[in-house]
Order: C-alpha cells, then structure tokens, then sequence
C-alpha cells in the first residue's frame, strides 16, 4: 500500500522508516523471556489455546512467546510495515500474514484469542473505535489489551515526535462499548523488573459472553 493511501499521519510513520528503525530495537532474547513471563501471567485463566490474532505483530516476538507456551497454537498477525511483515513470516507461515493496516485488514475467520500489545497507543484516537471492532469482531472469546495506561486521555511526546503516542483506558472504554464483555483479570509489567521487564505495560484479560 502507498504511504499515500492511509488514512492517517500514524500509519505512515510506522509503515515508513521509523518502524523499520524500531524492527531493530525489538530483537532480543531478553524481551522474548519478559513476553513468556507476562504472557503466562495475562493468559492463565484459557486453559489450551489453539487459535489466536495478534494486530500489529511486528517481527513476531508476541507470536514466537505464545508458541513456546501453546506449541501447535494457529496464528495470524496484522504487520503494516512490509520489512517486519516479512520477518513475521518466517515466524507464522507467510499465509497468515496479513500486510495492511489494522484499518483494512479483512479476517475471515474467527479466533479464540484476539490481542494488541503496545500498538493501541500509536492508534491516531479519532479512529480507535474502528481498531475497537477488530479486536471484538475477530474474538471467539477472549480479548488482551497490553498498553500504557492512563485514566484520561493524554498524549506526551515519542522519540522527538508529537502526536504518536496517547495513553488512555483502553480496555475501559471496550469494556463500555460492548455490554457483554467482562474483565477476568489484569495486572502490570514494571520497566525496572530485574528479571522480566518491559515498558511499564498494564494488561486487561477480557472475555465475551
């Protein structure tokens, strides 16, 4: 897709340049350890896992964690950026990549688990909702959100860059557009975590019913 062609200044950041900088910054054994602990933590209440969506998936390093947990698990990953795109194919099959932006991905089917880690809060905001139905629509039953949390919305600068990250309550705001969600669980990831850290990550487990 062109860089002419999205809808906003957010997705052309990521799908240009900057994100292909970030593929190299997101590669390490480390953050793979932190995703197997904050997955395990986040998770605990599925039981098995056999399918599952992750919506900017990037390289994989979500996708490689939730393998090692659940080996057999069925995974398709949204990449808007083409560099990472191809390295998550390596990870999952090229067939269940999906090159596009979250806004234009069409899944035609359904999986147990649909999840976003650290991607809502480069979302421009007047087009959240329309991430919010993704995320809803392609869940059979369970729903994580990872971001940085905040009670009110609030954007506070990026890397030298305005307007591409905005903290909020994510999972709240789901929790109130859909009445037939219900929070199962939750809990932090510290950034100082001396075994296991990541980026001051709040995590909300939500389930449809």
């Amino acid at each position: 897709m062109s860089q002419n062609n999205f809808k906003t200044e957010q997705e052309a950041f990521w799908a240009g340049e900057f994100g292909n900088e970030y593929i190299g910054r997101n590669n390490s054994e480390q953050l793979l350890a932190s995703n197997l602990h904050l997955f395990s933590s986040a998770l605990k209440q599925l039981g098995k896992l056999e399918t599952c969506v992750e919506f900017g998936a990037n390289i994989g390093m979500n996708l490689k964690a939730l393998q090692m947990l659940y080996p057999g698990v069925h995974m398709q990953g949204i990449e808007i950026n083409s560099t990472a795109a191809s390295e998550l194919a390596q990870v999952i099959g090229e067939e269940n990549v999906h090159n596009c932006s979250i806004f234009d991905v069409d899944l035609n089917q359904k999986a147990e688990l649909s999840f976003i880690k650290g991607v809502l809060i480069h979302i421009n905001p007047e087009h959240l909702q329309n991430v919010y139905e993704k995320l809803y629509t392609s869940s059979e039953k369970f729903i994580l959100i990872a971001e940085y949390y905040n009670p009110s919305p609030v954007a506070i600068p990026y890397r030298g860059h305005m307007d591409r990250l905005f903290k909020r309550d994510f999972a709240g705001e789901m929790l109130d557009r859909y009445p037939d969600l219900e929070l199962v669980d939750y809990g932090f990831a510290y950034r100082r975590d001396p075994a296991f850290p990541q980026d001051d990550i709040t995590w909300f487990l939500m389930r449809k019913n």
